[in-house]
Formats: C-alpha cells, structure tokens, sequence
C-alpha cells in the first residue's frame, strides 16, 4: 500500500547481555552501565516479528520503528525452549494442519482458501513464538504474576511495561508522595520494576486501603501520574475528584473459594445482569445484595448461567461499563474484589455457572486513570495515529499485533478465571476488532468478499484465536461467546480447522426482527415464514445464543418487548384489581409467545436481560448530565413481581415453566430441529425439537378445532405447557389432561399427524409418549 514500507520478517537472533532474570523470578532487576546507558535514549517498542505478507515481508505503518527484538520473556535475554513443547513436538491438534478444514462444512468459501491457510499460518507463528521464548502460553498469560504489585519476602516489587517513558517511579500514601523515594530501574524492553523493602519487623511496607501510582517523566520531561496497568482495585472519592486512584488490596484473610471449577452445561439459559442497577432502589446495588437477592431468583427462574456486565472497572457508570479503565480490576462502585468471589462462589454452589463481559475491543480515553498515553507517548498500548481511535466510541484501539500488548490481554482473561472463577466470557464489539472500519457506515450483505480481504484487520483476528486457543486449551470447556453483527463465516468453528474459535455467536437479528414486527405490522400481517426463517437462519455447524431482548433493547431510547406491546397502560392496568384490557391481554400472550419461539427455535443457547423476563417495564437509563443525574430508570423493580396484585407475576411464572421444561428436555443442545408448518392464511407455526412438539397459533381472532398437525412420532401426546394456562394469565382453553394420538399418515412431509385445538394467540408443546 501507498505510504508503506517493508521490512524483513524473519526470526530476528537471539542477542548476547549481561542483563537475566528469570521471568518468573522474584530477583529485582539490575541494570548493567551499558543497559543504563540505553535506558536514557529513546527505545524503539517491541513488536510480534509476524508476517501477513507474501515473500515474507511485513508491511509496517508510516513512522513506525523498523525493529526486530528478540521475542522472548521480558527479563530473560536468553529464550528458554519449552522441552515439553507440544507445538514443537507436533501433538497439539489445535496448530497442526493448514486451516482449511472450515471449507469442508462451506463449500463458498473454496474461493478464499488462500486467505485461511495465510491467518492460520499467522496464528502458528504467534504460537510458535510463545512456545521458543515465553516457554509456552500457559506462562505467557500469566503476566499478572509478574506485572503489577506484589508481595514477595523482600518486601512489595511492583513491575510496568512502559517503554516511552525516561523516568518511574512509585509513589503514594506510603512513602508521602515522594518521587526519589523508590525510585524504578528500566531493563532493555522498557520493563520498570522497584521493590517496596519490609518494614524493619517485617512488615509489608505498604498499608492495605492505601492509595498508590505510578509517575513518570516522558520523552519530553514532562511528569505525569498514572494507575498502574494491572491495578487490581481502584476507587473513586467524587467529594474529591472524579479521577479514581489505585488502593494497594491486601485484606488480612482474602476469601477463600469453597467450590470446585466445572464446565458449563451444553445447553446454557443465561441471565444478563448488570449488578449497579440490581436493585429497585434508585442507587447503585452491590455485590452482596446480587448474591443474596438476585441469584436465588436466578436459580428458581430455571438459568444456570449469568452473564455479568460492567465488571471491568469503569470512569464514567453511564458506559454500561464499556469504556474500561482497569481491566484487571472489579468495579469499587459495588464492593470490595473478595466480595465479587463470595458471589461467584456462591453462584456455583447454586448451579449457576458465572460469565463475564469481556471489552477488549477498545479502553476508555482517559489519561489519568485510563491506559492512554500511559507512559507519554500515543502509542503504548495502542496504534498511533487515526488507526489508534474509535471515532464513534471516543476510544482506544490495541494493538494486537504487539507482542506485550497481546500478553496484557490474554493475562487479562487468564486473571479473571484464576483469580475469580470466571467460566465464560462474552467478547463485546467483535465486529468492531475484525474489521478495519470497525462496522462503521457499513452494512454486510453476506458476500464473503467482505470478510476476507483487505477490510479484516487480521492482526485482531488472530488475537481473537489465540484467546480461544488459550481459553479451550487450558480450561477444557470453558464457553466463549462473540458480539458479532457482520455474521463472519467460521466464527464459530475451532480454530483448528482455522475458524476464529468462539463456542457461540449472539443472534443480533432476532430482537430486532421482533421490534421491527412489533412496530411496523398490525398482528394478522406477521409472516410465518419469515419468523421461522430469522429463527433458523444461522450458520451451519456453527451455535448461537438466541434472545429476544438484552440490555441493548432496554437502554434509553428503545424500549422493552413489554413496553412496546402495552406501553402506557403498563402504567394503569397491570393490577389484577383493574379490567384485563385487550391492550394488556394482547401483550402479555404474545410476550409469552415471542419468548417461547425464540427460545425453541432460535438458537443453541438463551438469554434473557434482567427484568425482561416479566416484562419489565420503562427504559434503562444511567444517570447522567441530561437526565438530572438520576437513577429513577437505572434500576429493575424486582418488587414488582413479589406484589401478588400485580400481572407481572404471570409472566415470571412463565418464564420459569419454559426454563424449567428446558432442563428436562434440553432442547437448545439437541440436534433435531424440523420446521414442519409455516401457514400464512391461519398464522401457524409449527416445529419439531428435543423431542417436543411446538404449535403457534398467532392469529389474533381465530381459534381452530381439530387442527391437523404433522409429526414424526407415532404415539400418544399430552400437554407440557401451554401460554393459555390460566397460571400465565391465560384464558384456560386449552385442556391440560386432554391426550392425543396420532394418525399413521403423511401430513406436513411427516410420516403421522395429530389434530389439536388451537386457542387465539396461544402457543401449545407437546411431548409425546415415545
């Protein structure tokens, strides 16, 4: 490309030093005269020596460094092979093979072979590399052993990757904000480390709850003060300042986890909760209130996964937690980090298995408590330049391409599983990571050109795989999930056949399929078929979490499913002292409906936004300059189902059923799906799944008796749960205790059939005795 030029990319050589220590030691780091010498003269930043290029040439951007450094751990100049390599040996199945296989299950993608076997080859190098001088990716990801602050025998050593800056030191409560009282010496990679010495009785010299930073003097002899990258608490005191400070976190007994770590379930029902909104109180909930409140709620509704979000500490709470600056750290907002154990322990000891929102897609803009212009200069962490920015989002943007900033990443999902139990991850902003236009003014239209070529940033897509790699390898069943909205081919296949990795993608299309339906079609419009198609049209071999709202549909300016089918008599006439509206009737039987469908149709797992589950109503709103700072809307009533007068309850109570019915027939995780029925002039729908017979009656008006239905089980059939029962807020028309027996004759291109009654808007399934 224009403005470009090239280097050779070839392993660069090992270089002879003075300068060792062993990664994993605990020795301070000494500088050798000539080492110190280099330390005071502008360094250029490592970079991963990979090539995506022919002839094995690297394309670099305009005014980088041309550099070529050993790869190898940050203190050690001499690589140590791992003997017991299994990338090396040649018995790891995730690296062998040239990654293509994925071209076996979509034959479309013959004519982008070459664009597989060049990613999977640049994922081999990461691979590779990591294994010759990191000693393998078990050791590479854990860069939160080595980095940060920690307590040694010495005393408390603290360790930073800041290459631009001349001068560090650490500094805060404990020695008085000092600058020249520990002082920090620099190795040839731009690693700083300083070691705190025990108090003359052996006492750790820096006080638990005390305030810590980092300072520097830039390239240009400026003094800055910044969080340390791997801070793993900070706080926030607004009567002081918005700007949050790192607290030095050593509790006298840290929590203890009393559960043992076990793979999620094939067939995941997952609870997205945001813990701050927790709570009907308009203030910020905690985190023992989710553990003692919402996750008994959560175990009877029938999930056994939550989702949490906004987790990653974060400046500004109206983000939604999607502007993150500690990514080691667990928002303060809600409590201390041994609480955030207390409740994913105690979510495992229910059965429910914890996930976290992952944002790795981009970090806040911040400089004084953010990773930007961390050590002075633009491009620490990040690309430089316009490249470096996210327009839209007012973000950063890694570099994942650069060799300390992938091991920051992946530590950063290795601590979070380590240190919290973490079981799953849902990457946020995919579709942003992949693509060089980030999604930005660009619709995909499902050409595959517009996947595999010059609009993929491939240096994101492979740190996408090796996190999938790491995840799997190291913790067998661990789920991965994508924020995807492009529908990028082999996202979710193994990343030995050269997918990207993910175990699952969310099905972005369904809620908004449902809004546009809801909004733009009078109920007798709906379209059978294309209900079923946006249900069923996914990728082949490849699984999805379905759901018809998240907290996407629930943010300001949109509204619930509930909110858009009663609106304001959400206001008036949910009481069961007040008269059963056909507003309200016709809203709650299709919220029971849409629910239904989506999660028997739509996908290979399912998910639910907190509150939505019984309709909940309004919007979700942070506080914020524009509303008042209030936080009236940045909460979810759970009072509202405990009060028995009150229709909420119904919805709940279905929401349970479907779940509960889940668990005994797990058909999210079955491999049988037949859509046997799509008829437009009656507005039915009906499929075959997990052993279950699934029949819709959207039709506003119309009931039908003795309706013909095809099946492939010859047998007798009996209600398992129908939206029309009366504990739902239903009518009652459908017999519980009612049997059918099928009939041997085609029907539907199904070798039996069945004749049921068919209520108005009413969704019956059946199981059958076979």
């Amino acid at each position: 490309m224009a403005g470009k030029k090239k280097q050779n990319s070839k392993l660069p050589k090992v270089q002879d030093s003075t300068f060792e220590a062993s990664l994993t030691s605990d020795a301070p780091l000494t500088l050798p005269s000539a080492a110190k010498e280099a330390s005071d003269a502008k360094l250029p930043t490592p970079e991963l020596s990979v090539s995506t290029t022919p002839a094995g040439e690297a394309n670099l951007e305009q005014g980088q460094d041309v550099f070529s450094p050993p790869l190898q751990n940050t203190f050690q100049s001499t690589p140590t092979k791992n003997p017991e390599s299994s990338y090396l040996s040649g018995s790891d199945p995730e690296i062998s093979g040239d990654g293509t296989d994925v071209i076996r299950s979509d034959g479309y993608l013959e004519s982008h072979r070459g664009y597989f076997g060049q990613r999977f080859a640049h994922f081999k190098r990461w691979v590779r590399d990591i294994e010759l001088h990191e000693g393998g990716i078990d050791k590479y990801s854990r860069g939160y052993e080595i980095f940060g602050l920690h307590i040694t025998p010495e005393g408390v050593r603290y360790r930073e990757w800041a290459p631009g800056a001349k001068e560090a030191s650490l500094v805060g409560d404990f020695n008085g904000w000092d600058v020249n009282a520990n002082s920090m010496v620099r190795n040839e990679y731009g690693v700083w480390e300083t070691t705190v010495p025990n108090t003359p009785s052996g006492e750790v010299a820096i006080p638990h709850g005390s305030h810590i930073k980092v300072t520097f003097v830039t390239s240009s002899g400026e003094r800055v003060y910044r969080l340390p990258a791997w801070s793993n608490y900070v706080t926030q005191d607004l009567s002081k300042s918005p700007i949050y400070e790192t607290v030095f976190y050593n509790p006298p007994n840290k929590y203890q986890f009393k559960q043992k770590r076990q793979a999620p379930p094939a067939d995941l029902r997952i609870y997205e909760a945001h813990i701050g909104i927790s709570s009907p109180e308009p203030r910020v909930a905690t985190y023992k209130e989710f553990t003692n409140n919402v996750l008994p709620m959560i175990k009877d509704l029938g999930y056994n996964a939550v989702q949490l979000m906004a987790v990653m500490e974060h400046a500004y709470y109206a983000s939604f937690g999607y502007q993150v600056t500690s990514f080691f750290a667990p928002s303060s907002r809600y409590g201390e980090p041994d609480d955030l154990r207390e409740l994913v322990d105690t979510a495992h000891s229910l059965g429910i298995w914890v996930f976290l929102d992952v944002v790795h897609s981009h970090a806040c803009n911040n400089v004084e408590d953010g990773l930007n212009q961390f050590d002075g200069t633009d491009h620490c962490y990040f690309h430089e330049g316009g490249r470096g920015r996210h327009e839209l989002w007012n973000s950063r943007l890694f570099n994942y391409g650069h060799h300390e900033v992938t091991r920051f990443l992946l530590s950063n999902l290795r601590y979070w599983i380590e240190e919290y139990g973490i079981d799953g991850f849902r990457f946020d902003g995919v579709t942003s990571m992949m693509y060089k236009h980030h999604g930005i003014a660009y619709g995909f239209s499902g050409d595959y050109n517009e996947y595999f070529t010059g609009n993929t940033d491939e240096d994101a897509v492979v740190y996408l795989m090796l996190a999938n790699y790491m995840c799997h390898k190291l913790y067998p069943g661990f789920v991965t999930i994508a924020e995807d909205v492009s529908g990028m081919p082999a996202l979710c296949r193994p990343v030995q056949e050269g997918g990207v990795g993910f175990d699952y993608r969310l099905t972005m299309s369904i809620p908004d399929m449902w809004i546009k339906i809801i909004k733009e079609q009078k109920d007798e419009d709906w379209s059978m078929g294309h209900i079923a198609h946006q249900l069923t049209n996914r990728r082949y071999q490849e699984r999805a979490i379905t759901y018809c709202e998240s907290h996407d549909q629930a943010l300001v300016g949109d509204k619930t499913l509930a909110f858009w089918l009663m609106d304001k008599e959400m206001y008036t006439n949910m009481s069961d002292l007040s008269p059963l509206t056909p507003v309200i009737e016709r809203g709650m039987a299709l919220h029971k409906m849409i629910r239904l469908v989506t999660c028997g149709l739509g996908g290979e797992g399912y998910l639910t936004f907190e509150g939505n589950e019984f309709g909940h109503p309004e919007w979700l709103d942070f506080p914020r300059e524009g509303n008042g700072s209030s936080f009236h809307y940045a909460r979810r009533q759970f009072n509202l189902v405990q009060d028995d007068m009150l229709r909420y309850k119904y919805l709940y109570r279905f929401d349970r059923a479907m779940l509960h019915l889940e668990a005994q027939f797990h058909w999210l995780s079955a491999h049988d799906q037949w859509v046997t029925l799509k008829h437009e002039g009656d507005k039915v729908l009906a499929f075959e799944r997990g052993n279950l017979l699934w029949i819709f009656n959207f039709d506003p008006t119309r009931s039908y008796t003795d309706y013909r239905i095809g099946t492939a089980w010859a047998g007798k059939y009996t209600v398992a749960l129908s939206t029309d029962d009366t504990q739902f807020l239903g009518q009652g028309r459908v017999d519980p205790n009612v049997e059918h027996f099928s009939t041997p004759m085609e029907w539907n291109s199904r070798p039996n059939y069945i004749q049921v009654y068919l209520p108005a808007r009413t969704a019956i399934v059946l199981k059958h005795d076979n």
